[in-house]
């Protein structure tokens, strides 16, 4: 049986680096997280993302 995808919060500043804020989230978690740090207000960029896959 395959494992469910695995989804990651991250967060963009103002130069456009990333940086992985959340990891090995289900995409609901990941979602719900993306809109609480966008509730705060920052000028920051938050997205959820699908992890990698790993071998």
């Amino acid at each position: 049986m395959a494992n469910p995808a695995r989804w990651r919060v991250v967060r963009e500043d103002d130069n456009g680096n990333l940086y992985v804020l959340a990891d090995d989230l289900d995409e609901a978690g990941a979602r719900r997280l993306v809109l609480e740090f966008e509730a705060r207000a920052h000028k920051q960029s938050y997205y959820a993302v699908p992890a990698p896959l790993e071998d």
